[in-house]
């Protein structure tokens, strides 16, 4: 699936989501376009994750439509594995495999899903290493490194299917301070390269850089999307305001 700029990556259309009789989505509709960024943001319980967990079938959704570079996200599970092979996830806790070193990490999915031999697979892994500046680990086991440097290994690890779409839920929230900006610093270079993001995310800095888009959702309805002077400078909704007030102090 080879999408051109401009076209649509993502449609979401009246996306409703349940745990049993507790809706956590209503009626969310999103339209992606190739190479654009989304930061999707919102108090915590707003569906935000969900939505993101929806993208790629990790969670399943009761009504409404995903197509995720023209094709539908159904029970079919030829469509899920096409999907999930063009569709990169980096997680809030980085999912490394513990007992694989990073490079092990890396073209394990390549090997198996894109029948790649290891020699081309280790070739590929080595430059997304070098790419999130952390080709000196490949060696090394998750165990053995910082969080921010196994969110860089999660990073690698997912370009290295060579997706045409980055899912990132919330991949600093569990890293120290002074780790974050070494993780953003890698994503603000993949933006730079047109990569199509969405971004669940608190880190508004990075929201107002990268972001062509802000959507910002609240008890699993999207409030507000706008582009990120207009989100920031002028949110339309009082919910909006107020939680760029708790979260900017302002």
């Amino acid at each position: 699936m080879n999408t051109q700029s401009g076209e649509i990556a993502v449609d979401v259309k009246s996306l409703a989501k349940f745990y049993g009789a507790h809706q956590v989505l209503f009626d969310v509709s999103l339209s992606v376009a190739a190479g654009e960024k989304i930061v999707i943001c919102g108090p915590s319980g707003s569906g935000k994750s969900t939505l993101i967990r929806c993208l790629n079938k990790l969670e399943d959704h009761q009504a409404g439509t995903i197509r995720m570079l023209g094709t539908e996200l159904n029970e079919d599970l030829a469509n899920i594995n096409e999907i999930r092979r063009d569709v990169g996830m980096v997680f809030q806790h980085f999912n490394l495999f513990p007992h694989l070193t990073v490079l092990e990490n890396c073209v394990l999915a390549p090997m198996l899903v894109r029948r790649q031999d290891r020699r081309t697979a280790e070739e590929q892994a080595m430059l997304y290493l070098e790419r999130v500046r952390i080709p000196q680990k490949a060696g090394s086991y998750p165990g053995e490194l910082s969080g921010g440097q196994q969110q860089r290994v999660a990073i690698a690890r997912a370009l290295c299917m060579r997706p045409e779409i980055m899912l990132f839920d919330e991949p600093t929230s569990a890293l120290d301070p002074e780790m974050i900006s070494e993780v953003l610093d890698v994503m603000i270079e993949l933006a730079q390269d047109g990569m199509t993001m969405l971004c669940v995310t608190h880190e508004m800095g990075f929201a107002r850089k990268v972001a062509d888009r802000v959507v910002f959702m609240d008890k699993g309805r999207i409030v507000e999307e706008a582009a990120p002077s207009d989100f920031f400078d002028n949110p339309r909704h009082e919910r909006s305001k107020l939680f760029l007030s708790q979260i900017l102090g302002h």
